[in-house]
């Protein structure tokens, strides 16, 4: 049986608040079974805008036996409707649904609030449906996030109109136009010296070590990036970069970042120290090109593995920009893999007295492969680099290869919105996956799942040694070891008996719904490798198998798929 609401849109329907009406009606029907109607008084929920909050902020309020929902603007709107859905409580019968409790008034403290879809490996944004991916591009930004960063990786085609290239760009306008639809603006990824499969050999950037200061080799180099200190390097470099900026002209483009390393990067004479030399002579044409052809874009100028490879490059970038503003820049992005923010900005100021955007690791942060257990969640280790770091930012694109690391992007999003604590973006996370009163016991549940977050493979026999122990001929345990260990088997053995107990208090949607799923699946996994000292079993097995269903992962690379004994068997064939 449906219960039917009634809800009133009391502003002009324009295509934005369009769609927040869609997606109230769609939440209401899939948590719950709830039928919103429209109505003009006595209503359940009301959706509005007056300008006067402050900019993309919103307030709740309760009127009478329903909520106003009010937005500074359409944003707005849009981040007050997420607070919303995610406090109220669905229960299996439809006239237990409960309003959010929560009321006030909330405003981002930063303007930046984005996220980097890395579409490559076969991932989830490169692999599942279209759809699908849209779908989740408009659930993110219930979440606060307003702008979405998408890279066009140029090594692997023949130039932009190899038909696999145009493949990949009809896919990434295709998430770009969702973004745009629900208010968020798109990003493009840009490197500063890539090129083509098929780029001159003669132009091509040197990569090796060893000379010219450097230490080690620019890590994630393809050997087909363009050196523009060589004669017709650099206008080859704009000319690319042309040809890709036209292909997204038309859609709202907000950002375009321009990235020093991985990959990318010159190490020859004329060009050393990159970061503070050859990235620095593409810089300036190429944010001329951009202010031309997208007159309303921002250029985010990466400072990605500076001092990495070779020593000097923050001091040296430092220098060149000077203590004025740039015209070719107008965010400096930090951020470095692991467990520090880099110490150049926070001792010495960002170069160019620019705003700076950090690029947090959600994905990849100790574990391989890298969601393959499920959900990684990571609010204490977020928590603490927020703290080093949060004061000095003006917001952040975290990098994603998937949707396993969902919470870690909603902690990320809120610290950006306002500061907010790590374990209480958990709290409201868990309250829109489970109910509000199984917040608490999801929350005790990822926080233990983090005590075991650091997972490595062993490393795998030939391939006849492996048929012979993932498919035993006794038919008993695999024979397999997986994984090293588990380091706390207690906390595994204890957040799997927590999740037990919630899974039977779920509704029947909550318990489908992917993101229960991931979460539920990385309790049990842990618990499974906890029990058997790390060894393949079939119980194992399956719940790896559900993973690759839900990230679309049949054909993915190792680095980004499940090693159930099916992909482990395909990966080693290959």
């Amino acid at each position: 049986m449906t219960r039917q609401l009634t809800a009133h849109i009391d502003t002009t329907r324009t295509p934005l608040v369009s769609k927040i009406a869609e997606i109230v009606e769609r939440e209401f029907f899939e948590r719950g079974g709830l039928v919103l109607s429209e109505a003009s008084d006595a209503v359940d929920l009301t959706l509005t805008i007056r300008p006067g909050i402050g900019l993309e902020g919103f307030s709740i309020t309760a009127t009478g036996a329903g909520i106003r929902i009010t937005g500074n603007d359409e944003r707005g709107l849009l981040y007050g409707v997420g607070k919303y859905l995610r406090g109220c409580t669905f229960g299996e019968d439809a006239n237990s649904f409960c309003h959010c409790t929560w009321t006030g008034v909330s405003v981002p403290k930063r303007p930046v609030r984005g996220m980097y879809f890395a579409s490559h490996f076969h991932n989830f944004y490169h692999d599942a449906p279209v759809e699908q991916v849209t779908r989740y591009v408009e659930e993110l930004a219930l979440w606060g996030c307003n702008a979405l960063a998408v890279w066009f990786d140029m090594h692997h085609y023949n130039g932009i109109n190899d038909p696999a290239a145009q493949a990949m760009i009809q896919r990434l306008r295709a998430i770009l136009s969702a973004a745009n639809s629900v208010g968020i603006g798109a990003a493009l990824t840009t490197l500063g010296n890539e090129g083509y499969a098929n780029s001159p050999t003669e132009l091509r950037a040197d990569w090796t070590a060893g000379h010219d200061g450097y230490f080690a080799p620019p890590g994630g180099h393809y050997h087909v990036e363009l050196c523009p200190s060589k004669p017709g390097g650099l206008e080859l470099i704009l000319k690319c970069r042309e040809e890709m900026l036209a292909a997204f002209a038309d859609l709202d483009i907000e950002y375009v970042w321009n990235w020093p390393y991985d990959q990318g990067g010159c190490t020859c004479s004329d060009c050393a120290p990159w970061g503070a030399n050859g990235f620095l002579k593409i810089a300036p044409p190429y944010a001329a090109l951009i202010h031309r052809m997208l007159p309303r874009a921002k250029v985010i100028l990466s400072t990605w593995y500076f001092d990495h490879f070779i020593a000097g490059e923050w001091e040296g970038f430092a220098q060149a920009l000077g203590n004025a503003k740039p015209d070719f820049a107008d965010y400096i992005l930090a951020d470095d893999y692991g467990d520090h923010f880099p110490e150049y900005p926070l001792l010495h100021g960002v170069p160019g007295d620019l705003p700076m955007l950090n690029f947090p690791e959600i994905s990849m942060y100790n574990m391989y492969p890298w969601g393959g257990y499920g959900a990684n969640p990571l609010p204490l280790h977020l928590q603490s680099i927020w703290d080093a770091c949060g004061k000095a930012l003006s917001g952040g694109f975290p990098y994603s290869e998937g949707i396993y690391e969902d919470l870690n992007k909603a902690i990320n999003l809120q610290h950006c919105w306002g500061d907010i604590d790590a374990t209480d973006t958990v709290r409201e996370y868990a309250s829109g996956v489970g109910s509000p009163e199984l917040a608490e016991d999801i929350t005790t549940a990822v926080l233990l799942m983090e005590r075991n977050h650091t997972h490595r493979l062993v490393d795998l026999p030939n391939q006849q040694e492996l048929r012979d122990q993932l498919f035993p001929e006794d038919g008993g345990e695999l024979a397999c070891v997986f994984i090293k260990h588990i380091a706390d088997p207690g906390a595994a053995f204890q957040c799997d008996e927590i999740m037990q107990v919630i899974e039977r208090r779920l509704t029947r949607p909550a318990q489908a719904s992917w993101r229960w799923r991931v979460l539920r699946l990385r309790a049990a996994i842990d618990a499974e490798i906890a029990r058997t000292g790390g060894r393949m079993t079939v119980a194992l097995d399956a719940m790896l198998e559900e993973l690759v269903g839900i990230y679309h992962a049949q054909n993915a690379e190792a680095q980004v798929c499940p090693h159930s004994r099916r992909s482990i068997l395909r990966l080693v064939a290959e």
